[in-house]
């Protein structure tokens, strides 16, 4: 397994070409955020948005749609309630993220099964949070069903902390070493990049790395939400691939550690804020 290093995102953030405009960068549509967690999806659309995604919508309850806009003005909104205009959004989509701040309900569940039906074979899908739980359950620990679900699970970035994991592969968190998870991952098709204290990266195309950053301060609600937002923007603008998803993974955790040297606490909004200096930092080789 490889050991990330600075590299990895000189190879994969490149600089940008004088006649850009943001088509380049790619549509992004984030899923979640219901009442009581707008706050998750807000992070996950800050991240997104930092990290260089070329349009970001925001498909969450209509209570959350003034925070979007008073926080974050470049994203777009839309009532989740609106099925024809969620379907409108996705359509146009490159990149797609369910999960932060969804909940459980009913309606989401719908919601999520809705944008598994829709999402089109070369859609990438970044499923995050309770969005993991849901499938899981729906599932019932039956590998095919949950392939099935998927549809094209090459497509498909998980991104499951120890418990989630749990859920979905059925490996018990003290059983779950580099070589069970890779396992699994390999049956399943999908990359998923295992959170704990030293994150994995198991990639569908067969790339496989180990996180060497991380810090305790990143501990508070809305880091994983941020993860996520980062993974959907890397996706969006740069290459496909488990290289571009292992970056991001690794400058998440980077600016994290960098700000630990002069705080207790990192907040995930100070990790999004930083995020463009960091990109630029390393845009050449």
């Amino acid at each position: 397994m490889e050991q990330l290093t600075d590299a990895i995102l000189h190879q994969v953030i490149t600089p940008r070409p004088a006649d850009s405009h943001k088509g380049n960068y790619g549509r992004c549509v984030l899923i979640g955020g219901a009442r009581q967690y707008g706050g998750a999806i807000l992070m996950a659309a800050e991240a997104c948005v930092q990290a260089g995604a070329g349009l970001t919508t925001v498909v969450t309850a209509k209570e959350n749609h003034g925070p979007l806009h008073t926080r974050r003005p470049e994203a777009m909104a839309v009532d989740w309630l609106d099925f024809a205009l969620t379907e409108s959004v996705i359509e146009t989509a490159d990149v797609l993220l369910i999960g932060p701040g969804l909940g459980d309900s009913e309606r989401v569940r719908k919601l999520l099964a809705f944008v598994l039906q829709k999402r089109q074979p070369d859609q990438w899908l970044v499923i995050d949070g309770s969005a993991i739980t849901i499938l899981a359950e729906a599932a019932g620990g039956n590998l095919i069903k949950l392939r099935q679900l998927l549809r094209f699970p090459e497509t498909v970035v998980f991104t499951p902390h120890q418990m989630e994991w749990q859920r979905l592969s059925g490996i018990p968190i003290t059983q779950q070493t580099s070589r069970a998870t890779k396992a699994f991952t390999k049956e399943l098709g999908a990359t998923v990049i295992a959170k704990s204290h030293r994150t994995t990266i198991f990639a569908a195309d067969g790339f496989c790395a180990r996180n060497p950053h991380g810090t305790p301060a990143m501990a508070t609600g809305g880091t994983g939400d941020t993860l996520a937002g980062i993974i959907t923007a890397f996706l969006a603008q740069f290459p496909k691939n488990g290289k571009t998803i292992a970056a991001a993974v690794y400058l998440h955790s980077l600016i994290a550690d960098n700000l630990a040297e002069s705080r207790y606490v990192v907040l995930p909004t100070e990790i999004s804020e930083a995020l463009p200096l960091w990109m630029k930092h390393f845009e050449y080789d």
